[in-house]
């Protein structure tokens, strides 16, 4: 098998070239939980060179419904091994590395990466990949998810201060609006790496009404 034939159905989209230019790109995907997992698998079989996966946490089984990448068998492993684990059997093609370690630590690294996406659950944590972003003029993609609403914005210029960093605790969540947030934030993802333009510094905010009616809302975001 040769990487037209496995990518064939985007080559068709928008040609060998811009195919072929995704090979050199690297970015970072924070945390593989629910979000990382739908990240992971989205970006990891698209064509992207290189992705690092990072997150000290392991697979539990209150996980598994709405993390994607695992199975019952992943239960006790980490998380970012068992997604890297999951994305070399489905794409040889891909550079895949996991980072069992937290924010801080990666860090202190100095890798660098054409995009970073944040799939954390963790207000501070989101904080700290915005400075680290910024001081090493990397745009990021944030995106968050709880009950049936979630928000995606990718930072160029825009200021992550706004929110209010507290130690807020997640209400009940479900699979399905996890992958919706999840590919809207790996479309973003994959549109900025294939060179195709991507609205920046614009939060859209989604959620279902009593009814059951998807609502998107766009909300302009103040430069830092």
């Amino acid at each position: 098998m040769t990487s037209e034939e496995y990518f064939n159905r985007q080559i068709q989209l928008w040609g060998e070239t811009t195919q072929r230019s995704l090979e050199n790109k690297k970015v970072a995907i924070i945390g593989a939980g629910g979000l990382g997992c739908t990240l992971a698998l989205a970006l990891g079989t698209s064509g992207i060179g290189e992705i690092h996966m990072v997150d000290f946490d392991i697979v539990s089984n209150h996980n598994i419904h709405r993390q994607i990448a695992f199975t019952l068998e992943d239960e006790g492993k980490n998380k970012a091994k068992a997604v890297v684990s999951l994305l070399k059997s489905k794409n040889p093609f891909l550079k895949a590395i996991a980072f069992d370690m937290n924010f801080d630590d990666f860090m202190e690294m100095g890798n660098t990466y054409d995009l970073i996406l944040d799939a954390t659950d963790n207000l501070p944590v989101r904080g700290e990949i915005d400075k680290y972003a910024k001081q090493n003029n990397t745009p990021w993609i944030y995106a968050s998810v709880e009950e049936f609403n979630g928000q995606v914005c990718f930072f160029n210029e825009a200021n992550f201060q706004v929110f209010n960093i507290s130690d807020h605790k997640p209400g009940g969540i479900a699979a399905p609006i996890v992958m919706h947030i999840g590919s809207l934030q790996a479309n973003l993802a994959l549109r900025y790496l294939a060179g195709l333009s991507v609205i920046k510094d614009k939060l859209y905010y989604l959620y279902f009404s009593d009814e059951g009616e998807l609502i998107t809302q766009k909300f302009g975001m103040p430069k830092a």
